[in-house]
């Protein structure tokens, strides 16, 4: 697959660059792709929910009234879970959300995304910008000119590109990732995938690596 390569003015630059088929070129695995969703947004939760059971509720000590002659339900202690300010019945407790799944799926979750943004033409390929100080302005008009304002728009750079990083972090609906970095789910969860030129070859390089990795 072939895709032209545009100016930070959203013109044509004249040059292409010839995207990696069994990257960006695959059928996609919707199966593999839910998977690692899923698994990235149960690795998001810090998993600290805590509730008290009957037994660590404060109190209750002494039975709270006598058995009989008072006409409600004999009650032996108030931490009993039907009372107020009682435990509570199999509420949560701290525990451990991650899922985890083999490098070759997750892999294979990347391509797949990376494919389908191919085939929804919703991948761009922009020349290697960077700022001499953080200007949000002028990331903006770069947006702009790309027509992806507000939109949103995932941005692969190639290593850590600080000035580009700070001058698009307060823009909403706006990611910054190096082109290593990215998650399936950020990946799908984006309008527009914009892809700096350098960055292209370490993305592939990256994906192919990892590829090699699971299938040793």
């Amino acid at each position: 697959m072939k895709l032209k390569v545009l100016n930070k003015d959203g013109s044509d630059s004249g040059r292409e660059i010839t995207l990696d088929d069994s990257i960006f070129g695959i059928e996609p695995n919707d199966q593999v792709i839910y998977e690692d969703v899923r698994s990235y947004l149960a690795n998001q939760r810090r998993g600290t929910a805590s509730t008290k059971g009957r037994s660590q509720v404060r109190g209750g000590g002494r039975k709270a009234y006598r058995q009989k002659g008072t006409g409600m339900a004999r009650r032996g202690t108030i931490r009993s879970p039907l009372l107020k300010g009682g435990g509570t019945v199999f509420g949560p407790q701290p525990r451990d959300y991650v899922v985890r799944l083999t490098k070759k799926m997750r892999s294979l979750a990347r391509k797949s995304a990376l494919s389908y943004k191919a085939k929804d033409e919703s991948v761009l390929i922009i020349e290697d910008f960077t700022f001499e100080e953080p200007k949000t302005k002028s990331f903006k008009d770069i947006l702009k000119a790309l027509n992806c304002d507000g939109k949103k728009v995932l941005l692969l750079t190639d290593g850590t590109q600080k000035s580009v990083y700070k001058s698009g972090r307060n823009i909403p609906r706006v990611s910054i990732l190096e082109s290593n970095k990215p998650a399936t789910y950020q990946i799908m969860n984006a309008d527009v995938v914009v892809i700096q030129e350098s960055a292209v070859k370490s993305l592939e390089n990256s994906l192919n690596r990892k590829a090699e990795e699971a299938e040793a």
